[in-house]
C-alpha cells in the first residue's frame, strides 16, 4: 500500500475498529504481515514483528479466543479488556501515523483510540444483551464472528485501506443502533428481574377500567 495521508487514516480507522473487537487478533495479524513482509506497512509498525510482540499477542489471543466464548464470564473479560484495547489501539495509530506531523500524529493517536472505544462498547453492550441467553452458541458464534472480523479487516486495510475504513464505519454504525436496541429490549426483563417491587407498583397504578 502507498503510504499517503488518505491511506494512513484509513489503515487507523479499520485497525482501531478491528481492535476494539479484538486488540490481540488486530496486532498479531499486523505483526505477522510486518513479519513476512507480505505487504507493505507504515515504517512505524516494523516493531510488531519482533517475535516477544508476535508471542505474546499468540497466547493472548488463543486465551482471549477461549474466555470470550463462556457465557457471564465474557462480561467480566471484556470488562477487564477496556483498559487494553482502547490504549493499544492508540499507540498503533500512533506508530502507524510516524510518517505524518506531529499535530496529525496526535490527532490520528485520538481517533484511533475514539473508534476502539466505541467498537469496543457496542460489542459489550451487544455481549450484554445476549449472554443472559440460556444457550451458549449464540455467545459462541458471536465471538468467533468478532474474532473473523477482526482478523479480516486488520488484513483487508493492508491491502485495501479506503475499502476496509468504509465497511469498518458502515460496521460501527450498526453495531451501535444494535447494541442501543438490544439493551432497550432487555431493559424491561431486567427491570422485573431485579427490582419486582418497582413493577407491581407501576402494574397497582394503573387506572382501572
Amino acid at each position: 500500500m502507498s503510504f499517503s495521508p488518505a491511506n494512513i487514516a484509513a489503515l487507523i480507522i479499520a485497525a482501531s475498529f478491528a481492535g476494539g473487537l479484538n486488540i490481540y487478533a488486530t496486532v498479531l495479524t499486523l505483526g505477522i504481515l510486518a513479519r513476512t513482509h507480505w505487504v507493505a506497512l507504515p515504517p512505524g509498525l516494523d516493531g510488531l514483528g519482533s517475535t516477544w510482540v508476535l508471542v505474546t499477542c499468540g497466547l493472548l489471543f488463543a486465551l482471549e479466543f477461549v474466555a470470550d466464548k463462556i457465557p457471564g464470564f465474557d462480561m467480566i473479560w471484556n470488562g477487564l479488556q477496556t483498559i487494553v484495547r482502547i490504549p493499544v489501539a492508540g499507540l498503533v495509530a500512533y506508530h502507524a501515523s510516524s510518517q505524518l506531523s506531529p499535530q496529525m500524529q496526535l490527532l490520528a493517536t485520538g481517533l484511533g483510540a475514539a473508534i476502539a472505544l466505541v467498537a469496543h462498547g457496542s460489542k459489550t453492550a451487544v455481549r450484554a444483551a445476549v449472554t443472559p441467553s440460556p444457550e451458549p452458541i449464540s455467545n459462541i458464534a458471536l465471538s468467533t464472528t468478532e474474532d473473523a472480523l477482526a482478523i479480516g479487516i486488520t488484513w483487508f486495510a493492508t491491502h485495501h485501506p479506503i475499502v476496509a475504513a468504509s465497511f469498518a464505519v458502515a460496521l460501527l454504525v450498526v453495531a451501535i443502533f444494535a447494541a442501543r436496541a438490544l439493551l432497550r429490549a432487555i431493559q424491561k426483563p431486567l427491570r422485573k428481574l431485579f427490582r419486582p417491587d418497582l413493577e407491581e407498583q407501576a402494574v397497582s397504578q394503573k387506572p382501572s377500567s
